[in-house]
């Protein structure tokens, strides 16, 4: 059995974001990068099925810059046994991120595609539902737990009204939540490993897919800053501006 999963170079998620001046964007120049942090939760899952002697091979994917290598050797360190890199210089969306998985998957022919829930950096949550409608296959999103059969994989996926347990037949595309494990960290020596590990490089352009982006980003503001709280005298007081100012009494 073989798992592809994708993971995403994004700004790390302890580093406080600046908007560029014009509002075309967020600087990137000398900033802290890491792995998109639910794709290190698909990752770790997909190592630790390898290592229960479920999945024969873990392949792990990224698409982007060559900056993205760094990425794909991270999660070799962790376990993946091979990368894929596919350069792409300019930004991609997810409906182009998922014409280019389908691609991959279509010459690797993975029992199972896995990636995070979302990227940290748009928020889309659309890349694994667009990739399941184009290959035709079952999907699981918000997975926290991974039950893998031999034909099918069981999974227990978070929902507003608590946990669902679902079924699935493979092949299939599961999406990770954060809750789904503890992500572990490479140590030296995989580390060391991972540079001799092989790594798969393809140039976007030459996979022939029509990559045109379709949504125009017109601007980017920071959220409003939080005001100052006050302090109340008295319950009637307080239950006075809930009612009134705060409206939510």
């Amino acid at each position: 059995m073989k798992i592809l999963v994708a993971v995403k170079r994004v700004i790390d998620y302890n580093v406080q974001i600046r908007v560029k001046e014009d509002g075309s964007g967020v600087h990137t120049d000398n900033v802290k990068m890491s792995t998109n942090p639910p794709d290190d939760n698909a990752v770790e899952e997909s190592v630790k099925l390898k290592e229960s002697g479920k999945v024969k091979e873990v392949i792990a994917i990224s698409i982007g810059e060559d900056k993205a290598q760094e990425t794909i050797r991270k999660a070799l360190a962790i376990g993946a046994d091979k990368g894929i890199h596919v350069k792409a210089d300019n930004y991609i969306e997810p409906l182009g991120i998922a014409k280019i998985l389908k691609k991959i998957v279509e010459k690797e022919k993975p029992d199972m595609v896995f990636l995070g829930k979302q990227a940290i950096d748009d928020d889309c949550n659309q890349t694994g539902q667009m990739l399941a409608a184009m290959l035709n296959w079952p999907q699981a999103t918000f997975t926290s737990k991974v039950n893998l059969k031999d034909k099918s994989v069981e999974i227990i996926r978070e929902i507003d009204e608590g946990l669902e347990t679902i079924e699935v037949n493979l092949p299939a595309v599961v999406s990770c939540d954060l809750r789904l494990n503890e992500p572990r960290f490479a140590s030296l020596p995989n580390i060391m490993k991972a540079k001799k590990k092989p790594m798969e490089q393809i140039n976007a352009k030459d996979l022939g897919l029509d990559l045109t982006n379709r949504i125009q980003q017109i601007k980017v503001e920071e959220p409003p800053k939080r005001k100052a709280g006050i302090k109340v005298a008295n319950v009637a007081e307080l239950v006075s501006k809930l009612k009134n100012e705060a409206k939510v009494l």
